[in-house]
């Protein structure tokens, strides 16, 4: 029968699938919007909030800037869309921002790239689930007290339905998307057909006054805190690189699909932006990044949280408490639940790149058993769920580690772009240098735009916890050259020379005794049937009862093989071993010494911790020693028979070797 461990495992994960049915997890373009573009719509939901909770430090007096911030977010929108469009046809293998670099830049600005795209994706999770929490929390007060454990949990639901496989959590995420384009959209329409019917909405907050920080805000102070708005509102970008990075997830014609895929998200992503932008005005909603700054609060600021901006406006279109207010709700606070799973899909894929070619862990490459990169998967899930712990799952304090990430990747990925444009020049006929031309306008503009937006950021976040990223991304990038430099170092190590493999002068043969019993003499069988120069049966004398008594029981059998007895007066095992195997290696250092170690094999794991475990410490030391081979025989005890031909049907990694069970 199949364990425990693994019955949960087919139950959360489902079966395993054969590697020959990868391409049936290709994704269709109405499963690959909700996929892809979970992160950038989700934004949304927080784009305009973080917007007026920096403005809000001057009171209500600088909320009137409010719609010019969000017209140069848009505008950096669309300008970053179009230049990853041009991405996506261009380097269809997917890797995007990544992909660009090292083609066109080369290794060190690629790794800097893939060192702030992991920071952002990690983010990316963190966030988004934290956002989720929140607008649940602020439906049922209650659970406040339990938001990290309910984002941990989060977390852990949304690791399973990525490892299931991309279409099945695909099918599982397009319902919430497309649930909130729906609502938020039917709320935008609404709200402005109210405005132009002469009732606009009005909300909860409008006759409140904020409490500012700073007073008389001008000059440079003003221009800075403009600037921090502006930084704060590019979260809305969050997520736009996501489709690029995920082009081999997509179905036949995979550019082509992609790059459509890439236009529908930015077309929503705008308009729901600026349509929660502009109901925010209208309505006149207030928010601070401390409650008790609102003058007019109704209840007490320090147990209770204000509602979200999204909440402020469905309640004044539909009215608090009613059906289609519950429904937007339900549909922000799903997609930021949910938007994490961008970078469940763009993360994996990633590091997979990295892994193949040696900058990461080669096991980030490996499929898992429903052809996931399932290692990423959760190394991800870990990561994030370590700092929503850290930071207590607020959403104000790890916001302030975004963005620098997404914009780093933004302006290396474009100048990448323009150089990819220069070298196709060079090759390209007269009727396709006017299209190349056009193509490296829009990634020159990109290219400047988000550099500067780049600095700006660095410049408003950096003393608000940013400087965590700006460390973060250099040590990345220095692990990468240093596992790299790993790896090519134990490539050149194990390169074969002409003549590089010799014989052994002679081959000594050592089986450790511990009880003369039958995985002994079998130990002693498996060596004589080997053939070795010299062979020696060792036990460590650490009671002399029980080494007499070995003694006796040797001689009465009749065994053929000398008992070699070495003493230990600390009662240690390991060092005289080592100590031995050393004085045969120093008489012959072009001998091999063959190890052979009985072991037992139980088929409980409550049996295991009845039994010493010596021997899997002398087999972890002796792989160190140069010249010596361990051997271990194992004895399958009873217990381990029905359980060992169970796991040899059902071996979790017989779908990615291409192993058929027998009949």
């Amino acid at each position: 029968m199949p364990s425990a461990v693994n019955l949960l495992k087919r139950l959360l994960l489902g079966r395993p699938l054969r590697s020959d049915r990868v391409a049936e997890t290709l994704l269709p373009k109405r499963l690959a919007l909700p996929i892809f573009a979970s992160d950038a719509l989700s934004s949304v939901t927080y784009a305009t909030q973080e917007i007026l909770l920096i403005l809000s430090i001057g009171g209500i007096a600088l909320l009137h800037l409010t719609p010019w911030v969000a017209l140069a977010v848009v505008v950096l929108l669309a300008v970053v869309v179009a230049s990853y469009r041009q991405v996506v046809h261009a380097y269809p293998s997917g890797g995007g921002s990544y992909e660009v670099v090292v083609r066109n830049l080369g290794r060190d600005p690629s790794l800097v790239v893939a060192a702030a795209l992991m920071v952002d994706y990690v983010m990316t999770v963190a966030v988004s689930v934290a956002a989720g929490v929140d607008n649940v929390v602020s439906a049922v007060p209650q659970l406040y007290p339990h938001r990290v454990w309910l984002a941990v949990g989060v977390l852990v639901l949304l690791m399973a339905m990525n490892l299931r496989g991309a279409r099945e959590s695909g099918r599982a995420f397009a319902v919430p998307t497309y649930l909130f384009v729906v609502a938020l959209g039917l709320t935008i329409v609404v709200g402005l057909v109210q405005l132009a019917a002469g009732n606009p909405p009005v909300a909860e907050s409008a006759g409140w006054t904020i409490r500012p920080e700073e007073v008389d805000i001008t000059g440079v102070a003003f221009v800075f805190l403009l600037l921090r708005a502006f930084a704060s509102g590019c979260t809305a970008l969050t997520g736009v690189e996501a489709i690029s990075n995920g082009v081999p997830a997509f179905q036949r014609p995979k550019a082509a699909n992609a790059g459509r895929t890439l236009v529908i998200m930015g077309i929503l992503a705008i308009f729901l932006f600026s349509g929660v932008t502009a109901l925010s005005m209208i309505a006149q909603v207030r928010v601070a990044e401390d409650p008790c700054d609102l003058i007019g609060f109704p209840t007490d600021c320090h147990s209770t949280g204000q509602r979200t901006v999204i909440a402020q406006v469905a309640a004044a279109v539909f009215g608090s408490g009613s059906v289609l207010f519950y429904v937007v709700q339900a549909g922000a606070a799903l997609i930021l639940l949910l938007a994490a799973n961008t970078a469940f899909n763009g993360f994996p894929t990633l590091a997979s790149l990295l892994a193949q070619r040696r900058y990461l862990p080669r096991q980030l490459h490996t499929r898992g058993d429903r052809l996931a990169h399932s290692n990423g998967i959760v190394l991800l899930g870990l990561v994030a769920i370590a700092l929503i712990a850290a930071f207590e799952g607020s959403v104000t304090a790890l916001i302030q580690l975004y963005i620098i990430g997404v914009f780093t990747s933004f302006t290396l990925s474009q100048i990448g772009m323009v150089k990819h444009w220069n070298t196709a020049l060079a090759d390209a006929d007269p009727a396709e240098r006017h299209r190349i031309h056009g193509n490296r306008l829009i990634n020159a503009v990109g290219a400047v735009l988000t550099a500067t937006v780049l600095v700006v950021v660095l410049a408003t976040k950096f003393t608000h916890g940013a400087y965590l990223v700006v460390i973060a991304i250099p040590v990345l990038f220095a692990l990468m050259r240093g596992i790299h430099r790993y790896y090519g170092d134990v490539r050149r190590e194990l390169e074969p020379e002409p003549g590089d493999v010799a014989l052994p002068s002679r081959v000594h043969s050592v089986v450790l005794v511990s009880t003369l019993h039958k995985p002994t003499l079998r130990a002693l069988a498996f060596a004589r049937a080997n053939r070795p120069d010299t062979l020696t049966a060792l036990t460590v004398n650490v009671d002399e009862v029980d080494t007499e008594v070995l003694r006796r029981e040797w001689d009465r059998q009749g065994i053929e093989t000398p008992l070699k007895v070495v003493e230990s007066p600390y009662r240690e095992i390991t060092r005289p071993v080592i100590d031995y195997i050393k004085r045969i290696r120093r008489a012959g250092p072009r001998d091999l010494v063959c190890v052979y170690i009985p072991e037992y094999v139980a088929g409980r794991w409550w049996e295991n911790l009845l039994h010493n475990q010596s021997s899997l410490r002398l087999t972890w030391r002796l792989r160190f020693e140069p010249g010596v081979l361990v051997v271990s025989v194992p004895w399958q005890l009873d217990s381990s028979h029905r359980r060992q031909v169970d796991r040899a049907d059902r071996a979790p990694g017989h779908a990615r070797r291409g192993i058929t069970p027998p009949d």
